[in-house]
């Protein structure tokens, strides 16, 4: 597995890292032996980058990674702040997409308070004694809505200043966001400096929503990126099959149309799909690493076999004219 390293830091993570929302239970509940043997996989084919957070499963998937990585070395872990877990006392378990979570409900706080306590929770959970990277999670309008000017503030009051300094001492070794959206990383770069951001969905082979704007600063400030989302929730992996999701939802017409005439092109050019969706991010250099996410070992296998798989030229100039 070949390594990039993260902006001007000295940590290098593989081409292909691990998203452990679906060992969270994302969507589907799965068990803790189909977990181990996912990560087990990953970990077989060289994959030692690890990304989860505090929500996904609201704490299981880092309890899950922190088991397996215990008895590992050399691995690399990241995970997220901005999100609190705190114990429901009465009542059901907030439904946040995930199947049987941990009996925890979600509350924000992008202070420099919060991240720390936030992080101090997180290697509890985890039971490791080392993070390497923090992203900042959801720090967005899609996901605060009015109050998302308030919790930019806080992080940019002192939230900011904390990372620094944990940065600093040592104790982590990079830092960033970690977003589905481009418009809070041009607001956070005007105002500060990221080593790197977790980017979902907004750099594929069908949405090229950070191009124009984020990529030339990116590339300019040596921020690197960490591309979540690679098949935008599954349609440039599964194609236009009846039922085909894209980002989080049924597929709408107008993107059906799209994805329809990059399988066309790429029957034509005798590749898959998810190959060219899966390499797409990393023809660019600022990109470091492309997360899978999965709990099943089939499809991670399927994908990993297939990485390499050389990519003609003519479909990358073909595909682009499709591209949202």
């Amino acid at each position: 597995m070949k390594h990039r390293k993260i902006g001007a830091t000295d940590l290098l993570v593989p081409e292909l890292g691990f998203g452990c929302g679906a060992i969270g239970n994302l969507y589907r509940a799965v068990d803790h032996e189909t977990a181990h043997a996912v990560l087990q996989a990953a970990w077989d084919h060289g994959i030692t980058y690890f990304d989860t957070a505090p929500y996904y499963g609201h704490g299981l998937s880092e309890r899950r990674l922190g088991d397996f990585l215990r008895t590992k070395s050399g691995w690399i872990l990241s995970t997220k702040v901005g999100k609190l877990l705190s114990p429901v006392r009465a009542g059901a378990v907030p439904d946040h997409g995930f199947a049987d979570p941990l009996p925890f409900d979600v509350s924000y706080d992008y202070s420099g308070e919060g991240i720390l306590r936030s992080l101090e929770a997180s290697y509890h959970r985890l039971g490791l004694s080392r993070i390497d990277v923090v992203w900042v999670h959801d720090l967005e309008p899609k996901t605060h809505g009015a109050a998302y000017q308030d919790h930019l503030q806080a992080f940019l009051s002192s939230g900011i200043r904390v990372l620094e300094k944990l940065k600093a001492d040592g104790t982590i070794r990079a830092y960033g966001l970690g977003v589905n959206e481009v418009s809070p990383c041009l607001d956070v770069l005007r105002a500060t400096d990221l080593d790197a951001i977790l980017l979902a969905g907004r750099y594929t082979l069908l949405d090229r929503g950070a191009e124009a704007t984020l990529l030339p600063i990116c590339r300019e400030r040596n921020v690197s990126l960490v591309i979540g989302g690679v098949f935008n929730s599954g349609i440039l992996a599964t194609g236009t099959k009846p039922g085909a999701v894209f980002d989080y939802g049924p597929a709408p017409a107008p993107i059906l149309e799209r994805v329809k005439a990059m399988e066309g092109i790429a029957s034509q050019h005798e590749i898959a799909l998810a190959t060219a969706a899966l390499q797409f991010p990393l023809r660019d250099p600022i990109t470091a690493s492309v997360l899978l996410g999965t709990a099943k070992v089939s499809s991670l296998q399927r994908n990993i076999e297939v990485f390499d798989h050389v990519i003609p030229t003519g479909f990358w100039e073909a595909a682009t004219h499709h591209a949202m």
